[in-house]
């Protein structure tokens, strides 16, 4: 990446203070651009959700994994839980979506509440594992909530035979002028569900899959305690990325924790963070991390710069860590303030490898959350920082009231804020179309094919706050 005219700003800069410019271009289609990341976690685009409680569940792992991306489970999980989270994501379908099941004698109620829990919106009715029904919140409308789903659901709904191609899937369904239809094994029982939207994206999305072809999930762990000793349980439990994790990367405690997980010669990529300073970046890659976590402060859900003057605006602490980490032969993830598709495209022309997305996400049907209805009809999910009194209480609940209590006192983060389901974009799966689109359109301007010709090729510029806004779309005339 070069700033544009060559002149190299005198000031750090966020996403919001720089943007690209169009180079000469000889690549013919967005489609051309592989997005596949080098940083060794198997991703097939550059995305991977923050290692929070609020954003990263089973539910989110599996569905961005199916995508090409990476979830980070939670440090906060205990072992044998997470175990049982890598396992369930392991064991789900490459094409097919979990289906959402309930039975013939269930009620509207039971649908009513599962259903928000998947961004299809349909729950398969089943009696002995085969399908007999389909029930949306449509159908549940007006009736009373104790009514049983044999009397709600569609009856007898078109199946798909598991395996078919997802363009036949999609020419079958369209024809029938079917949302979705459930997935069936050879002995009719439901093994999924497919919607059409979700045939589509099976023909432009390649899945994130080990080396035994079932999809990755990574796992955060703390720099306190027996590190090497969860590490290791984590590791035979199938995690895919260890992620070494604490607000303050660049300290004493994070370079003995990543000597600890290195000593156990992981074969997995070990990440770390966050820093924002080559001088980060090189003593924890000395002390054996793959890839630095970038970002102090940016978060939504973050108010470490508020509360303490520290941190360092995004765009720059990318820049300069992804630099040095070049120089020293690894990688970079830039960690928070991404509110758009043009962040992620920027932080990726920076030198990021991928980008961590966090509150963005947690307002989506598949963040880990309950959702809920505002006075105005709207859904929302509650999201907290991890440093947060909320964060701090779950993740001390070992710890005896009055020791919990003294932490509690000191917090950096937001306990509740509500996440708001975009009503056009309500699915994790809807944001990823519209970042990548995004991104790969970015890449077709800069004249790249790959998101590392991207980082050579991208020219930015630094442009006021009034150029910043110049670019908004405008949905109302003036």
């Amino acid at each position: 990446m070069r700033f544009l005219n060559g002149m190299t700003p005198d000031h750090d800069l966020t996403y919001s203070d720089v943007f690209m410019v169009p180079s000469r271009s000889a690549v013919g289609s967005r489609l051309d651009v592989d997005l596949s990341t080098t940083d060794g976690s198997g991703a097939t685009i550059p995305i991977v959700t923050a290692n929070m409680t609020a954003v990263s569940g089973r539910r989110m792992a599996e569905t961005v994994a199916r995508r090409g991306g990476i979830a980070i489970l939670p440090q906060d999980i205990p072992a044998d839980v997470v175990a049982d989270v890598i396992a369930w994501v392991k064991s789900r379908d490459l094409v097919a979506e979990t289906a959402l099941t309930l039975g013939p004698t269930d009620t509207a109620g039971d649908a009513l509440s599962l259903l928000p829990k998947r961004a299809h919106g349909a729950v398969v009715v089943v009696e002995d594992g085969r399908p007999v029904g389909v029930v949306t919140e449509a159908d549940c409308q007006g009736t009373d909530r104790f009514a049983q789903l044999r009397q709600v659901m569609t009856p007898d709904p078109v199946t798909l035979p598991a395996g078919i191609p997802p363009a036949r899937a999609f020419e079958a369904l369209h024809e029938g002028r079917h949302r979705l239809a459930p997935v069936v094994d050879p002995a009719g029982r439901c093994v999924g569900v497919m919607t059409r939207t979700g045939a589509l994206r099976s023909t432009l999305y390649t899945p994130a899959v080990d080396g035994s072809g079932r999809l990755r999930a990574g796992v955060a762990i703390g720099v306190n305690g027996d590190v090497a000793a969860r590490a290791k349980l984590l590791l035979d439990a199938g995690a895919d990325i260890l992620v070494v994790d604490t607000a303050h990367g660049h300290q004493e405690k994070m370079i003995s924790a990543l000597q600890a997980v290195r000593g156990l010669a992981p074969s997995v990529p070990v990440v770390a963070g966050n820093v924002v300073t080559a001088a980060g970046v090189g003593d924890l890659v000395e002390a054996g991390a793959d890839v630095v976590k970038v970002g102090v402060g940016p978060g939504a859900m973050c108010t470490t710069r508020m509360m303490t003057g520290v941190g360092r605006p995004q765009f720059s602490a990318v820049l300069e860590c992804a630099t040095q980490a070049r120089r020293l032969g690894a990688q970079v993830w830039a960690d928070g303030g991404v509110r758009h598709p043009r962040d992620v495209a920027l932080a990726l022309a920076a030198g990021a490898s991928s980008v961590m997305i966090g509150s963005w996400f947690a307002g989506t049907y598949e963040s880990p959350g309950d959702t809920f209805r505002a006075p105005d009809g709207r859904l929302y999910k509650e999201s907290f920082g991890m440093a947060s009194a909320r964060a701090v209480r779950l993740r001390s609940a070992s710890d005896s009231p009055f020791e919990r209590a003294r932490k509690e006192l000191f917090e950096e983060g937001i306990s509740s804020a509500r996440m708001y389901l975009d009503p056009e974009r309500p699915g994790v799966e809807d944001l990823i179309d519209m970042v990548i689109a995004g991104l790969r359109s970015s890449c077709t301007y800069a004249g790249a094919c790959s998101l590392a010709e991207f980082a050579e090729r991208a020219v930015v510029g630094v442009q006021s706050a009034s150029g910043y806004s110049e670019g908004m779309p405008v949905p109302v005339s003036w």
